[in-house]
């Protein structure tokens, strides 16, 4: 038995509020590290807040955003931490997630699938990565890993799939799945809608299940700018099911969800999986020695649903009074106070 504690985190962040959006994600690294969580996925875009816009394509919020990065990585000390960023890439900008291990930046993964409709509009700031392809990127001075990667962190092997990639037919988990990958992380910025949370946890079920690995998912929380609020999705599974639910709404910065899952029967899982059958290649692996902590089993105070009484209401009418009622109030507080 391998058993590491996963960690996922909702933040209430604001666009181009640097100091503030990073010293929200030290409180959640410091949370991390008194829970005893080794792996800790921030929602996506957290470094500059999602809602800059068409100041994606400024120089300075580009520049700025990779200055903080570097700062996170002290931050990141006893933990395998990701965050997400916008990141100038030859001519064009990517949204990314950066893997920062125990005070070290490994790498930047793209997203390769951009949310174009409704109230999103990524496609006009962003260019989607293409599946498969690994390069370079330039961070204060030194060449990182940059593109579709994934990393293996004390021998566990992780992966990305970045919110709209878990959207679609063509998710690169199915990849992931064929590249060996024990862990995908999904860091997101999901608005909310009615009904949206349970397809969240739909395809974060579906996801463990089919790829026979851990899935987590961080979503923002709150109203960062304009008219879309973010209610703080929380989701953490294995093959066997929902480890951990955090709960929505919260009018606290940083919210922390935590759950343990055994690396080693994950891995039998995909023994016994006869879709499962490519061997792990190390080719494109990008690795770090990570010491995960023993845990003990069985810890009381770790995963399981910790979402208020409403939520958990099988009474659908109450829950669509209740989703309306706390994500206008979070969305006016945070209007008025930003």
């Amino acid at each position: 038995m391998q058993l590491i504690r996963l960690g996922a985190a909702a933040l209430n962040q604001t666009p181009l509020d640097w100091e503030g959006n990073i010293s929200r994600i030290a409180s959640a690294c410091e949370e991390a590290r008194r829970r005893q969580i080794s792996i800790l996925c921030c929602p996506e875009l957290c470094i500059s807040g999602y809602g800059c816009e068409d100041a994606f394509h400024s120089s300075g919020v580009l520049s700025t955003a990779m200055d903080m990065l570097h700062e996170l990585e002290p931050v990141s000390r006893g933990l395998v931490l990701a965050v997400g960023l916008p990141v100038r890439w030859a001519s064009g900008v990517y949204d990314g997630v950066a893997l920062l291990v125990d005070g070290e930046l490994l790498g930047i993964s793209a997203k390769q699938h951009l949310a174009g409709d409704g109230l999103h509009y990524e496609p006009r700031w962003f260019r989607r990565w293409p599946s498969g392809r690994q390069d370079v990127v330039t961070v204060a001075g030194r060449q990182l890993p940059f593109g579709d990667l994934r990393f293996s962190c004390g021998g566990v092997r992780i992966g990305f799939e970045i919110c709209e990639d878990a959207w679609v037919a063509d998710r690169p988990g199915a990849r992931l799945a064929a590249r060996g990958v024990d862990v995908i992380l999904n860091p997101s910025a999901s608005h909310f809608a009615f009904g949206k949370d349970e397809i969240r946890r739909r395809f974060v079920l579906e996801g463990a299940r089919a790829f026979a690995s851990a899935y987590v998912l961080a979503n923002l929380l709150g109203n960062e700018s304009g008219r879309i609020v973010y209610d703080g999705s929380t989701l953490i599974a294995d093959p066997s099911g929902l480890v951990a639910r955090g709960g929505r709404f919260s009018f606290a910065d940083v919210s922390v969800v935590d759950g343990d899952v055994d690396i080693d029967a994950i891995r039998l899982i995909q023994a016994r999986s006869i879709s499962h059958t490519s061997l792990p290649d190390h080719c494109d692996v990008i690795s770090h020695d990570f010491m995960f902590p023993p845990l003990s089993p069985c810890d009381p105070s770790c995963g399981g649903d910790s979402r208020d009484e409403w939520e958990r209401s099988q009474e659908p009418g109450i829950r669509k009074k209740e989703e309306f009622t706390r994500a206008v109030s979070l969305g006016l507080m945070d209007s008025l106070r930003k």
